[in-house]
């Protein structure tokens, strides 16, 4: 987008102009002449004036960020014929600050010698962002034209939330038939001990317990779990939020959402994705960095998008969702469909977990009575909500702000061991 040249050829000419007739009407011809040099100045900056022949690029050093890393933003200015000075603002999208540099700054253009401009910029907040967006602003030789035009040079970046390391996984109840890091139920080759039996014609040699044959006289064999992969998908609720000041409790899942994947990749499991809210978007589970940069993507296009029509889980494609994956929830349980969904998925077999996403930190209780007894209903109306799943067997945690997530998933296994004891 270019903004047409502003001239600035007011003043000069209004006195030339005023000078000149002046001298005509009153016959004075030194008033013409103290006139005279306004209207040369005025002819020669109109003859000289033209579009500066000007040359902008920008150029990042990297497409892909973490939070609170520096990215390093550089413009090329070059001119034919060269400009004594020009004016450079880069507009910087929110999200992103300037650490390093002068914006806007004024600098000189030698005639074929290319100047730049060197910024660095942190990544305050995760998202996509388009960096490019230049305002010029050239003057001409004698000062009297400025030319000002702004300039859309895209550069997309990608600014990926800063996941946190996680340990210890939530293990899922089933496994798939190719090999990975999960530890299947079923008996087979692998190497996690399993059980003992006795010895059949077609068991290999090296299979053999040798100390617990001689201790019962006859040839015993040992049986393993085989290592396996799994189908994880994570599904993030995105119907609303919960906020305060510049955190959400939709920035919470995002985050947590990115460790978790990145965890499950690392164990070279399949992984997918399902955003549930307004616009529904999701992912098939596949395996692989490949993956994960997709499903990573994909949660940065995620935000909160006001729908008042009624959503179900009959909205997913059947293969999303595939029969024995663990679906592990991010919610906040602030709307009804979500709530209803993820039930939903409990009764068809899907083995879930749900993470709380919890606003109750970013709410403020109130300031009267009224509004106190308010906000300690409506934390009894999610304990009920809470008691619910868990009286179908849903393994579900309440994660606040600033408690690590490593310490909810614990509670999450914890959780799911009893039931499965049980």
């Amino acid at each position: 987008m270019t903004r047409a040249a502003t001239p600035k050829l007011g003043a000069y000419a209004g006195l030339a102009a005023l000078g000149l007739l002046a001298g005509l009407v009153l016959g004075r011809p030194e008033v013409v002449a103290l006139a005279a040099p306004f209207a040369l100045v005025v002819c020669l900056g109109a003859l000289a004036a033209r579009r500066p022949d000007l040359e902008v690029a920008v150029e990042l050093d990297r497409e892909r960020a973490l939070e609170g890393d520096e990215i390093g933003v550089r413009i090329d200015l070059d001119s034919v014929r060269g400009l004594t000075e020009v004016e450079v603002k880069l507009e910087v999208p929110s999200g992103l600050r300037v650490v390093e540099g002068e914006n806007p700054v004024a600098l000189r253009v030698p005639p074929n010698r290319p100047a730049s401009v060197v910024l660095k910029l942190r990544s305050e907040h995760w998202g996509a962002y388009v960096v490019g967006e230049v305002a010029i602003r050239a003057r001409d030789v004698f000062g009297l034209f400025v030319h000002e035009e702004e300039l859309e040079l895209p550069r997309p970046l990608k600014v990926y939330p800063r996941a946190e390391t996680l340990r210890n996984l939530i293990r899922p109840l089933e496994t798939q038939v190719f090999s990975g890091n999960q530890v299947a139920r079923v008996k087979g080759e692998g190497i996690e001990f399993a059980d003992l039996r006795p010895f059949t014609p077609g068991d290999r040699i090296r299979r053999i317990n040798w100390r617990a044959s001689a201790r019962r006289g006859e040839l015993w064999v040992n049986e393993h779990h085989p290592e396996r992969n799994a189908d994880v998908v994570v599904f993030l609720d995105s119907f609303t939020e919960a906020r305060r000041g510049p955190e959400s409790s939709l920035d919470q899942s995002v985050r947590a959402a990115a460790g978790l994947l990145a965890g499950y990749v690392g164990l070279r499991d399949r992984v997918g994705f399902v955003g549930f809210g307004g616009i529904v978007r999701w992912l098939r589970p596949a395996s692989g960095m490949n993956q994960l940069y997709r499903v990573v993507d994909a949660l940065l296009d995620t935000e909160i998008t006001l729908n008042y029509a009624w959503k179900g889980i009959d909205l997913i494609p059947p293969g999303v969702l595939p029969p024995q994956a663990l679906v592990v929830a991010l919610t906040p349980l602030l709307d009804d469909r979500s709530v209803t969904a993820l039930l939903d998925l409990r009764a068809r077999g899907f083995d879930l977990a749900v993470v709380d996403v919890s606003p109750v930190p970013y709410a403020d209780p109130g300031p009267n009575e009224v509004d106190q007894l308010a906000y300690r209903l409506w934390q009894l109306q999610r304990e009920v909500i809470r008691a619910r799943y868990e009286g179908v067997g849903v393994s579900i945690v309440e994660w606040r702000e600033g408690t690590p997530l490593v310490a909810a998933l614990e509670e999450v296994i914890a959780f799911r061991r009893r039931v499965r004891h049980g």
